[in-house]
């Protein structure tokens, strides 16, 4: 057997992980638990890593959850450590509070139910204070109205579906959207050529885009100016897609009716127009279940075999083993260095029996599988080649 084929890989937990997920992790080569000192790996939540000493050990950081803001990715791309997450996972747990928030707001059931634990007296009272206090709560319904959806991911595409499903005319606008995510998007999908023409035609809007630069204040003054008068918002992203000034002005104009977000501000608090939740987007049972699972078998296919899904800052390399003699190398983006890798290891007399190299932007990732045992010394060599930021010998595990 390889030298290395005894393995065990330490997994530090950051957050509480669901069990079903943990499982995933045989006995037999993992130790996992929130007391690892020397971590090959660490999985997390909502930990807050960004001003966290990381280890140099960490090989992989998986995130049970779509976004990473909680996470030095830049960081850990110069040193080759590759950053996962779960997209998807918890798509149908954020539609299914997507569309409460959106009746919630319709319907003006929070003023309704405060207006209900408010009443006082015996049940014939309350029930004439009910009737002569309703009007002020009539609401609107949901067919025929216009859903315009910012971001058409895994979560875009089942809210749209769903309100579909409801009645809805339903517009999308989304730039980036991926060959894949394009061919399961419903064709009555409306697309939409601005965020500024979606907001002009929509009575609801929702936001489900990532927090980048680019992203940040996506709804800002002018684009509030923009919305069609007496509209509902929903954002069930991040909190800093929006400037929050913009919208309360919104709300004071009547361009905004309500603001329905998924996250506690200070600004917000005790406003009639906003209804905040305490981030249950991803608050279910199946929801951390999925997240948790997903991650650790990708973190796990990574581990054993360097082979790469759903991160945030690698490209996707997942290459069948042909041989239990593998190498993976994650370096700079830039001409040659593959080369001098395929020198480096046929001086050392190894054949390659297979090779895929992948770029994503700045980063490069290789794997190499040989027909022989690799020497410590080869490792070295490579390592030592400029650009290259992390190597990884793979052998195939025992038992």
């Amino acid at each position: 057997m390889p030298e290395y084929a005894q393995k065990v890989f330490q997994i530090l937990t950051l957050n509480a992980i669901s069990s079903h997920g943990l499982k995933h992790f045989p006995d037999s080569h993992y130790v996992v638990g929130n007391e690892v000192t020397q971590p090959d790996a660490i999985l997390l939540r909502s930990h807050n890593m960004l001003k966290m000493d990381i280890p140099a050990s960490v090989k992989a950081i998986g995130r049970a959850g779509a976004g990473t803001n909680n996470v030095p990715v830049k960081d850990m791309s110069l040193r080759g450590v590759a950053v996962f997450n779960a997209p998807g996972a918890n798509a149908n747990a954020v539609k299914e509070l997507v569309l409460a928030g959106m009746l919630l707001a319709s319907r003006n059931l929070v003023p309704a139910i405060r207006f209900a634990e408010g009443l006082q007296g015996d049940d014939a009272t309350l029930h004439k204070q009910a009737e002569e206090g309703k009007k002020q709560f009539a609401g609107i319904e949901l067919p025929g109205r216009t859903l315009g959806i910012i971001g058409l991911g895994a979560i875009g595409r089942l809210v749209a579906d769903a309100a579909i499903r409801l009645g809805m005319r339903v517009m999308g606008y989304d730039p980036e959207i991926t060959v894949d995510a394009a061919w399961h998007l419903s064709a009555e999908v409306k697309k939409a050529q601005s965020i500024d023409e979606l907001l002009h035609n929509s009575d609801f809007v929702t936001l489900h885009v990532p927090l980048l630069e680019a992203t940040r204040h996506l709804i800002n003054q002018q684009r509030v100016q923009n919305m069609k008068r007496g509209s509902i918002l929903l954002n069930f992203s991040r909190e800093g897609i929006i400037d929050e000034d913009a919208v309360l002005k919104g709300i004071e104009s009547g361009r905004i009716k309500n603001y329905v977000c998924d996250f506690p501000s200070q600004k917000f608090q005790h406003h009639a127009a906003v209804i905040m939740l305490p981030h249950l987007g991803a608050s279910t049972h199946e929801a951390e279940e999925n997240c948790a699972i997903m991650v650790v078998d990708q973190m796990m296919d990574y581990l054993e075999n360097g082979n790469i899904t759903n991160t945030v800052n690698f490209p996707n390399v997942t290459m069948g083993r042909e041989s239990p003699y593998r190498i993976a190398v994650a370096n700079s983006n830039v001409p040659n260095l593959l080369g001098q890798i395929s020198t480096t290891m046929a001086s050392a007399g190894l054949n390659i029996h297979n090779m895929m190299n992948k770029s994503r932007g700045e980063m490069a990732y290789t794997l190499v599988d040989v027909d022989s045992p690799v020497p410590q010394q080869t490792i070295d060599k490579i390592t030592a080649i400029p650009g290259v930021l992390m190597v990884r010998y793979l052998p195939v595990l025992a038992g």
